[in-house]
């Protein structure tokens, strides 16, 4: 059967206008091949990038550079431009993580106080599982 006003609504077929199939996956490999051969090999980057990012990676060094600096302040002026400038970083990120991970704890606390809310089996199984969590410090 055709539907109302068929005749109306064509269908054109353009060479090439078929159907779409997209994967939307992220790909790092055009990133990580682009790298020039001097400046490292791509593979070999991609894999320590599945270690650690690279943002962990900094993250780690200037743990370490502020953790060294604090305990020996005599290898550099308290002054220094840098120094200054790694530390204002080094306060921002930790205040964007704090606050992302307080989000996270909001919408967590909100979604436990919504299935509270509509009680049911799932409030069962969520008070079940959060009995059998151990209570205290993070896992």
């Amino acid at each position: 059967m055709f539907p109302l006003f068929w005749f109306w609504a064509p269908q054109f077929r353009f060479p090439l206008g078929g159907d779409v199939a997209q994967d939307i996956e992220p790909r790092l490999d055009a990133f990580f091949n682009a790298i020039p051969a001097r400046a490292g090999n791509g593979r070999i980057e991609g894999q320590a990038f599945r270690v650690a990012s690279y943002g962990h990676q900094l993250g780690v060094l200037s743990d370490l550079l502020l953790d060294l600096l604090q305990r020996q302040p005599e290898l550099l002026p308290a002054d220094s431009a840098p120094l200054k400038e790694l530390r204002r970083i080094h306060a921002e990120i930790a205040r964007l993580k704090a606050d992302e991970h307080t989000h996270d704890l909001q919408r967590t606390l909100d979604a436990v106080r919504a299935i509270r809310e509509r009680g049911g089996a799932l409030a069962l199984q969520l008070e079940r599982g959060l009995a059998a969590q151990p209570s205290g410090g993070a896992a």
